[in-house]
C-alpha cells in the first residue's frame, strides 16, 4: 500500500512544487512530472472544484518495481456521475448569469475524476490545487486559486480528501459522503454535506426492520469508512431492540471474485433473508452480477443511500434478483433545465473530451468517433438509448444530482454574502468585509457555516457539524412498463420530528422480494405463542430460541414472553397455559364416590335398626335372653350411631363438622367396643362359673357392666374433650396434595390427639380379642365368644389396613378412605355379631331354645 502511495502521490507534489529538470546550478526550471488533466474546465473570478466517480472501477498497475508504473487506469463508466458533473456545470452557468447572485463577478470550475478510488480522489485533489490549466500555472510560487470543492461522493475518498484540503483550510461540500465519522469537527474541520449524517439513516434503517418485524438480517458493508461506520451505528441502533444480525461480511475495495463468492455462500447458509448493505455502486455492481450468476432469489435488500437509485441496476435483467429492494434515498429534487443541457452534451459539440467519447459508448453501444480508440463499433446515428442507462436522461425526480445543485449554490451563496461584506456575528467570523481581490478560502468555509438560503421551497443550511437538514425518501424498486426497475417513492423519514414519528410508509405500494406483495418473513426463530416462553440457545443470539411450554401453574398471555408467571395462591393456568383461573375446590361432597357412601351408611344403619327391631320382638327368646339383651341393644344402638357418623365425612368441612368427625367417630366405637368388651367378659363368666370356687359371675352383674361400659367410654370422652380445648380440629385448605386443587379437609388440629383416639380404640378392640380368643372352645352350641373373635379380628384388619391408606391417600380420598372404614368395620361387627342370631330367630326357629343352645338333649 505505502508503494502504490508513493506511485500515485509522489508524482502530485512534484506537481504541485514542481521540479528542476535542468542539472545546471545556476539555471533552475520547474516542470511537470505526470499529467492529469480535469475532465472539464472553465475559467472564471472564482475557481470551484469538482470531483465525482465517472468511473466506478479500477485497474491497478503492474507494481513489481523494474520500471515506472503507469497511472491507475479507470474502468466502467457511469453515465449516472457524468449527470452529476453536468449538473455542477449547469449549475455554474446559471449562477453566471444570475443577476441577483454573484454580480459582476463569475465562478470557473475544474472537474476531475476520482474513479470511486480513494487514492484517485486524492490524486484529484493535489491536481485540482494547482491552477485551472497544469500547462499554464505557476508551478513554484503563489498560493491556490481555487475557493472550494465540490466532493466527493464516496466517504472514504471525501475523508482523504479533506484531510488533504485542511492544511489550506479550503472548504468541501461533499454530495453524497454520508459517514457519521465526517461529523467530526476536529478531525474535517472544513468539511460541509448536503446530504443527511448517516447516523439519522442507521436509526431509520433500524426502524424499518422494527416496523416489518425484521429480526434475523444479515449485514453486508464495502470495505471503507463508510461501510464500517454505519455498521457500527446500526448496531448500536439495534442493541436492545430484538433485531440480531446473522452475519457481517464486508466486499474487498479491490473486487476479489473468490470473496464475494464465499460471502454469498454466508448469506444461502444463514437463513436470513433480510440483508442490508451499506455500499457504494462500484463494489455492488461486479458483486450483484457475481450474485445474479448464482441465481440466488428470495433475499430482501435494503439498500442505503449510496446505491439505492442507482441507475446501472435499473436494466430489466436485474429485476428477479433486485425487484422488491426497499432503501432510503436522498430527498428529491427539481432542476429546471437540465434535461435540455444533458442533450446539448454530445461527441459533436466536445469532440476531443474523452468522457464524452465514454458516454456515448456506454449509452448506446458505439463509438462516436473513429479516432476515438474503442472496441465498440462505430455509431451509425440510428442507435437507441440502452435500458440498463436509460436513467440518464430521466431528469424528473434528481436526488444527487439536486444535491451537487444546492452544493454549487450554497458556495455561490456564501460568496455573495462575503463579496457584499454583510456584518456577521457568529462564532466564526468577526471581521466585517474581505478583499474582493484576495478572498481566501478560510474566509468563505466561515460564511459556508452560517449560510441559509431557500432553493426549489427548500430550505438549506448547515449545523455546527457541517450537516444539513436529515431528511430521506423511502425507495422500493418495482418493475416498470418496460420489464425494467423503476425507483417508486413509498414514504418519508423526517430527522427533524418527534421520537417514532419521523417514518411514514405507505405500506399498500411495497411490492417486495420475488414480486410478492406480502411482507418477506426474516426470522431465526418463529414467535412464541402465549402459554410458552423463549429458552435462549447456548452460543447463539438471542433471536435464535427455542419455545418452551410454561409449567404449571405459570402463564405467558402474551407473544415471545421472556419468562411465564407464577399464579397466585388461589389460582392454577389453564391448560393453554394463557390464563390463570381460579383452583378447583375439591372436597368429599355428594358425586358418585359421595353418594356410594352415603348410601351404604344410609342402608348399613337401616339394617342394624332392622336387627335391633327383630330382637326387640324376639327378646322373650332364649338366644336373645341368653346372650345378654341389654348389651344386644346397646352394640346395636352404637352400631347405628357408627353408620350416620360416617355422613359426617360427607360435604364441604366446617368448623362444627370438623369437630364433630372425629368425635363422634371415636366416641361411639368406644361405646360400640366398650360393649362387645363387656359381653365377651360376661361370656367368659358365664361359662367359667360352673367350675368349684368360681364366683366370678358375682362381679359382673348388670350394674358392672353398665360401670365398665361408662368407664371405657369415659376415657374417650376425656381424650376427646381435651382434643377440643387444646387444638380441636379445623377445615383448612390443602394445596400440596395437587398444585391445580385445593382439597378443603379438616385438619386434625392434634396429630398426638388423633392418634390418641385411634389407638385407644385399638387398645379396647385387641382387649376383646384376647379374651375372646380365650374363650373360643368353651361348650354350647352357641359360642359367642368365636363370633367376637372373628369380628374383632375383622375390625383389627380394617384399621391397621387404614393407617396406611390414609396417609398415602390425597385429598378428599383420605376422608373417603376414613369413612369406608367406619363402615367396613361397622359392617364386619354387625354381621359376626348378629347375623348367626337373625338367622337361627328368622330361619331356624326350632333352634331358639336353651337347651340346644347349651348343648343338652
Amino acid at each position: 500500500m505505502t508503494l502504490l502511495f508513493l506511485i500515485l502521490v509522489k508524482p502530485l507534489f512534484v506537481l504541485i512544487h514542481g521540479a528542476c529538470a535542468d542539472p545546471a546550478p545556476l539555471v533552475k526550471v520547474c516542470s511537470l512530472q505526470s499529467s492529469f488533466e480535469p475532465g472539464f474546465v472553465a475559467a472564471g473570478d472564482y475557481i470551484i472544484g469538482g470531483i465525482f466517480p465517472l468511473h466506478y472501477n479500477q485497474e491497478m498497475p503492474d507494481l513489481n518495481s523494474t520500471y515506472r508504473p503507469p497511472a491507475v487506469k479507470c474502468n466502467g463508466f457511469d453515465p449516472r456521475a457524468f449527470r452529476w458533473a453536468q449538473t455542477m456545470r449547469l449549475a455554474v452557468e446559471e449562477i453566471n448569469q444570475s443577476k441577483k447572485l454573484l454580480s459582476n463577478h463569475t465562478l470557473g470550475y475544474k472537474i476531475f475524476d476520482s474513479c470511486a478510488y480513494p487514492l484517485t480522489g486524492q490524486r484529484a485533489a493535489l491536481a485540482m490545487m494547482n491552477g485551472l490549466a497544469e500547462a499554464e500555472s505557476p508551478m513554484c510560487h503563489g498560493a491556490s486559486p481555487l475557493l472550494a470543492i465540490i466532493g466527493e461522493s464516496g466517504s472514504a475518498q471525501s475523508i482523504v480528501v479533506s484531510r488533504i484540503l485542511q492544511p489550506f483550510r479550503i472548504p468541501m461540500i461533499s454530495y453524497f459522503s454520508s459517514c457519521a465519522c465526517l461529523s467530526d469537527r476536529r478531525k474535517y474541520p472544513t468539511f460541509f454535506r448536503v446530504i443527511p449524517n448517516d447516523d439519522y439513516q442507521v436509526k431509520a434503517i433500524a426502524q424499518l426492520l422494527l416496523r416489518f418485524h425484521w429480526t434475523w438480517v444479515g449485514l453486508v458493508r464495502g470495505d471503507h469508512e463508510y461501510g464500517r461506520f454505519a455498521v457500527q451505528g446500526l448496531l448500536r441502533e439495534l442493541k436492545g431492540t430484538g433485531v440480531c444480525v446473522a452475519y457481517q461480511e464486508m466486499i474487498p475495495l479491490l473486487y476479489n471474485r473468490q470473496r464475494a463468492l464465499e460471502i454469498m455462500q454466508v448469506m444461502q447458509d444463514s437463513g436470513a433473508k433480510v440483508v442490508v448493505v451499506f455500499s457504494a455502486e462500484g463494489e455492488m455492481t461486479p458483486f450483484l452480477k457475481d450474485y445474479m450468476m448464482l441465481n440466488i432469489t428470495g433475499i430482501q435488500w435494503v439498500a442505503s443511500e449510496a446505491w439505492v437509485t442507482a441507475s446501472v441496476f435499473a436494466g430489466r435483467e436485474f429485476y428477479p434478483y433486485l425487484g422488491g429492494t426497499i432503501g432510503f434515498g436522498i430527498r428529491q429534487g427539481h432542476i429546471r433545465g437540465l434535461r435540455s443541457y444533458l442533450e446539448t452534451v454530445d461527441p459533436q459539440t466536445y469532440p476531443s473530451n474523452t468522457l464524452v467519447q465514454e458516454l456515448w459508448g456506454a449509452l448506446y453501444g458505439c463509438s462516436p468517433s473513429h479516432s476515438f480508440y474503442s472496441p465498440l463499433a462505430p455509431c451509425s446515428g440510428q442507435e437507441s438509448l440502452l435500458a440498463q442507462h436509460s436513467g440518464y436522461m430521466n431528469t424528473s425526480s434528481p436526488r444527487v444530482a439536486y444535491n451537487v445543485y444546492k452544493a454549487v449554490y450554497a458556495i455561490a451563496h456564501s460568496l455573495n454574502n462575503l463579496l457584499g461584506c454583510q456584518e456577521h456575528s457568529g462564532p466564526f467570523y468577526n471581521k466585517s468585509c474581505a478583499q474582493r481581490n484576495n478572498i481566501q478560502p478560510w474566509q468563505l468555509q466561515h460564511y459556508l457555516q452560517e449560510v441559509a438560503f431557500n432553493i426549489g421551497g427548500e430550505e438549506v443550511n448547515f449545523d455546527l457539524k457541517g450537516d444539513s437538514i436529515p431528511y430521506y425518501d423511502i425507495i422500493n424498486w418495482q418493475r416498470g412498463p418496460g420489464g425494467n426497475i423503476e425507483f417508486v417513492n413509498i414514504g418519508l423519514f423526517d430527522g427533524t420530528k418527534a421520537a417514532g414519528m419521523e417514518l411514514v410508509i405507505e405500506e399498500e405500494k411495497i411490492v417486495w422480494a420475488g414480486h410478492q406483495s406480502e411482507v418477506l418473513v426474516s426470522i431465526c426463530s418463529a414467535s412464541c405463542h402465549p402459554g410458552s416462553r423463549k429458552a435462549v440457545r447456548r452460543g447463539e443470539p438471542v433471536c435464535c430460541f427455542d419455545c418452551v411450554p410454561c409449567d404449571t401453574g405459570k402463564i405467558s398471555n402474551q407473544t415471545d414472553a421472556i419468562d411465564c408467571t407464577v399464579c397466585p395462591e388461589d389460582f392454577w393456568s389453564n391448560t393453554d397455559r394463557t390464563l390463570c383461573i381460579p383452583k378447583k375446590v375439591e372436597f368429599l361432597t355428594y358425586d358418585s364416590l359421595g353418594i356410594a357412601l352415603t348410601a351404604i351408611a344410609v342402608v348399613g344403619a337401616c339394617i342394624t335398626i332392622a336387627v335391633l327391631a327383630v330382637f326387640l320382638h324376639n327378646r322373650n327368646t332364649a338366644i336373645v335372653r341368653l346372650n345378654n339383651s341389654e348389651l344386644s341393644f346397646f352394640i346395636l344402638l352404637s352400631l347405628t350411631l357408627c353408620f350416620l357418623c360416617a355422613l359426617v365425612f360427607i360435604g364441604e368441612p366446617t368448623p362444627w363438622s370438623c369437630m364433630l368427625r372425629h368425635t363422634a367417630f371415636s366416641i361411639t366405637f368406644s361405646l360400640c367396643i366398650s360393649c362387645i368388651l363387656g359381653k365377651t367378659l360376661v361370656v367368659l363368666a358365664v361359662f367359667t362359673s360352673t367350675r368349684p370356687g368360681n364366683n366370678l359371675m358375682k362381679w359382673l352383674g348388670p350394674m358392672q357392666q353398665r360401670a365398665i361400659i361408662s368407664t371405657c367410654t369415659l376415657v374417650q370422652v376425656i381424650i376427646c374433650a381435651a382434643w377440643l380445648i387444646d387444638a380441636p380440629p379445623f377445615p383448612s385448605r390443602n394445596t400440596l396434595y395437587e398444585h391445580s386443587k385445593i382439597v378443603l379437609e379438616c385438619s386434625v388440629g392434634s396429630s398426638l390427639a388423633f392418634w390418641c383416639v385411634l389407638g385407644y380404640i385399638g387398645l379396647l378392640a385387641c382387649m376383646c380379642f384376647i379374651l375372646a380368643f380365650l374363650a373360643r372352645k368353651l361348650p354350647g352350641n352357641f359360642n359367642e365368644a368365636k363370633y367376637i373373635t372373628f369380628s374383632m379380628l375383622i375390625f383389627c384388619a380394617v384399621w391397621l389396613a387404614f393407617i396406611p391408606a390414609y396417609i398415602s391417600s390425597p385429598g378428599k380420598y383420605a376422608d373417603a378412605v376414613e369413612t369406608f372404614a367406619i363402615l367396613a368395620s361397622s359392617f364386619g361387627l354387625l354381621f359376626c355379631l348378629f347375623a348367626p342370631k337373625c338367622f337361627i330367630i328368622l330361619l331356624q326357629p326350632e333352634k331358639n331354645t336353651k337347651q340346644h343352645l347349651m348343648g343338652k338333649k
